[in-house]
């Protein structure tokens, strides 16, 4: 990519965004199921996106990842669904026609809510780094998750590991993506339209992360990664970047999480165990750490990768009698395409151009 033209590149952009744009037209005709498997990838994008930020510019092992994704997806159900109202009195006294935030709020709300946990993740872990601080992150993670399951009693905040059910989808002025939208002739299904929006946020978070990774903050944050001991010798405030990477990471994970709770209309702490972690930090690691394109290459595969093999796996299961469990399978699968991959290609499948100096010529001798 870096060998091509400006023009060049512009117009690979563009056919990149055309097909996009009229992918889940032509994906529908085989069912919406595929273009509700194309949603989701474009959700675990947008995690992974953010994920990349702490893991790949900052070089910090996050296990706890999902932990913001539990925050912002709460923060949405719980504003625009009826379960605070019919289990706090006073609420239910001040909004007698319930809760119905929109999502120009709640979307806010929720980036700010996951923010702030990252920065409260980051603050007793600055002096932590490798093993040490991945324990401590997958710690938080599942502590967030336990939380949210019983926080039931006394009073019923999250209803526990019933979940919160009844959310109300996202509306936009008079857009509401629980309904069709007819344009020009065409209707676009519900699901297609999550899609749309999904992939204009990670447009949006790709933009983000390129100007990132390019910006004083980017390159301080790419020093701390390489050698933390010299980039504090060189005066930079390693403590207050760890925490803003710590917390702008966790910012992608709340928007994510609010986008969830809309799209699905139920969160349950089962949405958020440690096995959502680990594979959003294999995504990073997969495409490859720090490279925004092998990210995005690797969310789309891992979380596309398991819904497609679901049509393998059913008939394998058949021709043994049923003796072999489809999930387990499909999860068998997956787990030996990584490996494949991670012999193969242990820098990711799309890792950073390395920028190698030029060997210095020997001299020849007189």
């Amino acid at each position: 990519m870096q060998d091509l033209s400006k023009s060049t590149k512009i117009a690979l952009f563009v056919l990149a965004g055309a097909f996009l744009l009229v992918l889940p037209v032509f994906a529908a005709h085989f069912g919406q199921g595929w273009v509700r498997i194309m949603a989701l990838s474009l959700l675990y994008v947008l995690l992974a996106l953010g994920l990349n930020i702490v893991v790949g510019y900052a070089g910090l092992l996050d296990l706890g990842y999902v932990a913001f994704y539990a925050v912002g997806a709460y923060i949405y159900a719980l504003l625009a669904s009826p379960q605070l109202t019919e289990n706090i009195a006073w609420i239910k006294a001040a909004f007698p026609h319930g809760l119905h935030t929109p999502i120009w709020i709640i979307m806010p709300l929720g980036a700010c809510a996951a923010g702030l946990a990252g920065v409260i993740l980051g603050t007793p872990t600055l002096k932590l780094r490798g093993d040490y601080l991945a324990i401590v992150t997958l710690g938080f993670g599942e502590i967030i998750r336990v939380f949210m399951n019983n926080l039931e009693y006394p009073i019923n905040i999250t209803n526990g590991p019933q979940g919160i059910d009844d959310i109300d989808p996202i509306r936009i002025g008079s857009l509401d993506f629980s309904k069709p939208l007819h344009v020009l002739g065409i209707t676009l299904p519900e699901v297609t339209l999550y899609y749309y929006l999904f992939l204009a946020l990670v447009i949006i978070s790709v933009v983000i992360c390129l100007r990132l990774a390019d910006s004083r903050i980017g390159r301080a944050w790419m020093a701390i990664r390489e050698d933390e001991t010299a980039a504090k010798a060189m005066g930079l405030n390693t403590r207050n970047l760890k925490l803003l990477a710590f917390g702008m990471g966790a910012t992608f994970g709340g928007v994510s999480g609010t986008m969830f709770a809309s799209f699905q209309q139920f969160v349950s702490p089962e949405s958020f165990t440690l096995m959502e972690s680990v594979m959003i930090v294999a995504m990073v690691v997969l495409g490859g750490i720090g490279h925004i394109p092998g990210v995005i290459l690797g969310a789309v595969l891992l979380s596309a990768l398991p819904e497609v093999l679901r049509y393998v796996a059913s008939p394998l299961q058949d021709l043994t009698g049923g003796r072999l469990d489809a999930g387990i399978l499909r999860q068998l699968l997956v787990a030996l395409a990584m490996i494949g991959v991670m012999l193969l290609r242990p820098k990711g499948l799309w890792p950073t151009p390395e920028r190698r100096k030029a060997a210095p010529q020997p001299i020849e001798a007189e």
